[in-house]
């Protein structure tokens, strides 16, 4: 399996747990770092885990358009949970 296929599956896992927390532990909205970023932490451990299995090989690990791709559907999955479960969804 391609790493830009692992990396669409967990940006399904992330944005269904981001969406998650944000039902089930209504104070997590409260606190000073965006849900957004967030994913973008996910993301990030996910390349540094990435770029250390590989080892310092040339060139990213995940195209650019899987990467944009991915970040959609986590926060389209972050948002549509929350007003599923009738939830007002703040992004900013």
């Amino acid at each position: 399996m391609s790493t830009d296929r692992i990396f669409i599956a967990f940006a399904l896992v992330v944005g269904i747990a981001v969406g998650g927390v944000i039902v089930l532990v209504p104070q997590s909205r409260a606190i000073g770092l965006a849900p957004y970023f967030w994913v973008l932490i996910a993301f990030a451990l996910f390349e540094g885990a990435i770029y250390a299995r590989r080892g310092r090989a040339a060139g990213p690990p995940i195209s650019m358009q899987t990467r944009i791709i991915g970040f959609a559907i986590a926060l389209a999955l972050m948002f549509f949970i929350p007003l599923a479960a009738g939830i007002e969804v703040k992004m900013f």
